[in-house]
């Protein structure tokens, strides 16, 4: 060995492992708590002069519409918005459902294939046979002018963020934010400043969809080969013609993404927006929910579902279709391509005519319809009747054994043990910047008087997170070693991922009633799908060679996945804890709405009463810091990087 190594042996020596330091953390944590349970654990006093201050603020705010800060922002920006939706709306309205559906399936025909095209004209023929037509029309209506001003701004920032590392490192964190970001939390700030109405709604949307377009955007312009913008300039390229020529249509597929991004990140944001006057489908789940309709909110899911396969559809394939560079991406002659878009301008053409001029292809004949409610009704029913010994078995188990005792300890403990053991845990696993910024967070939790709800709601999110993390790496493991498991999870996943989050209230709700359970149960099928994706792939690419020198030295199956495969997909595993901890907590804070209660309810409140509204909006803040809280934690764990053993032999 060198001196090198002979130095820094006992210096590792006496260095302890991360799993035995967050050990021996939890051992002191568990005697401090011991010591001081219930001292200093700042219950929840919703008269606070904190809250009184945020109520007076958004009294006087009402009072000074007039003021110029209104006459020439928001009030213009609102009105502006609400304008182009009641604009896109009426023309959509007006050209009816055939000339709705010819459209749709033109487009699928001209840009992708034409079973696509089918497929989607198929889709929303079946949302009107839903009796919802009225209520799409009104969501695709503020979809497109969401996700066209997401576009506007962000398409051009990303540009600006690929092409300049000033601006990416100025842009990432406020994206990384934007994203951790709960989509509940967006909207007490928003009425403060737009008030509640359609055009709030809408500018809520574009803000929620507005971070895969540049993030995206800029990962695609950053994509493009060094050599080749090099080559551009030095034949006289200026710095626009090197963007408009080589490096937009290099970067066309990942823009293309970008675009399918930013409208499932609007469709999921949409719904939600109904607390603040957004109507369409939204506003049908909403009132299906608040009266316990689940056959009633179980058609409206669908008709969300479709649309969002509509969408999907066309977007995702038509990014990968548009990049005529990559081997065999366009295998459709020159005139064959030719004849499919000539009759799909000509569908469209006849669809749009008969749509605008006769009254059958405008309206959408109620005659016709389909509707799953009494069906999923007659079977929530049944459960009720049959299974609910299963299903409050279930709960009750969970909510005694796992989750009271977990929330007692949290909101008994003192809130300074709760922040040190937070900020010593990211410590040891992430660093000092994530200790930092998670001391930060929780001291400002503290600061803002939501503590109690706040520690709730952590409750929900670290018993999901357990859950979700133990199916995702079963599943994913089992689908990464396994191709006919991997082609049966694959579609599901990519159902799951479609749908937005409110309808995974549906399923819940019905099967568990209105209680906290039914919030965790939604929040670990909402996070399941990414994080088997996430496991799966980092399992999959685990090197075969490694596999094979274990299986050969006697290795079992299962010691081959403990021993070889799981701890090579480290990384993996760890952005799938990380995606599993912003998604649990974005469902659980939306199920506030079905008994979920904690920080999620505090904000339902917040939106509806006038005097909440400083609890409300406190509410809406620590949500975001909590996200901040645990995605730095569990991001951080992901990007460290190992330290490296210093050997000569």
């Amino acid at each position: 060995m060198t001196a090198a190594a002979l130095a820094a042996r006992p210096r590792a020596a006496l260095r302890l492992s991360k799993t035995r330091s967050i050990l021996l953390l939890s051992a002191v944590a568990v005697l401090l708590y011991v010591l001081a349970n219930g001292h200093l654990t700042l219950p929840l006093d919703t008269q606070t002069p904190l809250f009184t201050a945020l109520n007076s603020f958004r009294d006087w705010m009402i009072a000074n519409r007039t003021a110029w800060f209104f006459v020439f922002f928001f009030t213009p920006v609102r009105e502006g918005t609400a304008g182009l939706v009641d604009f896109v709306t009426g023309w959509l309205t007006t050209l009816g459902w055939v000339g709705i559906a010819a459209i749709a399936g033109a487009l699928g025909l001209v840009f992708v294939t034409w079973r696509t095209g089918v497929a989607v004209a198929v889709a929303l023929v079946l949302v009107g046979l839903l009796g919802v037509w009225d209520a799409t029309m009104v969501t695709l209506g503020q979809m497109i002018v969401a996700v066209a001003l997401s576009l506007v701004i962000g398409i051009p920032i990303g540009i600006w963020a690929g092409r300049s590392d000033r601006v990416q490192h100025v842009v990432t964190p406020l994206l990384d934010l934007m994203q951790i970001m709960p989509t509940y939390a967006y909207l007490v700030p928003l009425v403060l400043l737009f008030f509640i109405g359609n055009g709030t709604a809408t500018i809520a949307t574009m803000i929620y969809a507005i971070p895969p377009a540049i993030r995206l955007t800029a990962l695609g312009i950053r994509g493009v080969s060094a050599e080749t913008v090099e080559a551009a300039s030095s034949l006289g390229s200026t710095g626009w013609q090197v963007l408009r020529k080589v490096q937009i249509p290099m970067a066309r597929s990942t823009i293309g993404l970008a675009v399918n991004q930013t409208i499932m990140m609007a469709l999921s944001m949409v719904v939600i927006t109904a607390f603040v006057g957004a109507g369409g489908l939204g506003e049908v789940l909403l009132k299906a929910l608040e009266i316990q309709d689940v056959g009633g909110s179980f058609d409206a899911g669908v008709a969300i579902v479709l649309l969002a396969m509509v969408l999907d559809r066309l977007t995702a394939s038509a990014s990968q279709t548009s990049d005529r560079s990559r081997p065999g991406a366009d295998r459709v002659s020159v005139a064959d391509r030719r004849r499919l878009q000539a009759a799909g301008i000509t569908i469209a053409i006849v669809g749009i005519g008969l749509g605008v001029t006769q009254s059958w292809a405008h309206v959408f004949p109620s005659d016709f319809s389909l509707s799953f409610a009494d069906p999923v009704n007659a079977l929530v029913s049944w459960l009720e009747a049959n299974a609910v010994w299963l299903t409050s078995g279930l709960k009750d188990v969970a909510s005694s054994w796992l989750l009271d005792p977990l929330q007692q300890v949290l909101t008994s403990a003192p809130f300074w043990l709760v922040i040190g053991y937070a900020a010593a845990l990211a410590l040891v696993v992430s660093g000092r910047r994530a200790a930092a910024v998670a001391a930060i967070a929780g001291l400002a939790i503290a600061a803002l008087g939501v503590w109690r709800p706040a520690m709730e709601t952590l409750t929900q999110v670290l018993f999901g997170v357990v859950i979700a993390m133990v199916v995702g790496v079963a599943v994913g493991t089992w689908a990464a070693r396994s191709g006919l498991v991997s082609q049966i999870v694959r579609p599901i996943n990519d159902a799951l991922q479609t749908m937005p989050a409110f309808v995974y209230l549906i399923p819940a709700l019905a099967l568990f009633g209105p209680t906290r359970f039914t919030a965790v149960v939604a929040a670990v099928i909402y996070a399941i799908p990414a994080v088997t994706r996430l496991v799966e792939d980092g399992v999959r690419g685990v090197s075969v060679t490694a596999i094979e020198s274990a299986t050969s030295s006697g290795s079992t199956a299962f010691q081959v996945i403990r021993k070889v495969q799981l701890p090579m997909a480290r990384r993996s595993l760890l952005a799938g804890l990380n995606q599993g901890v912003v998604l649990v907590l974005a469902m659980v804070v939306v199920g506030g709405l079905v008994g979920g209660q904690a920080l999620g309810y505090r904000v339902v409140q917040g939106l509806a009463q006038a005097s909440d509204f400083g609890i409300g909006l406190s509410a809406a803040l620590a949500i975001v810091l909590l996200g901040v809280m645990l995605d730095r934690i569990t991001q951080g764990a992901g990007a460290r990087r190992e330290v490296k053993r210093i050997e000569d032999e």
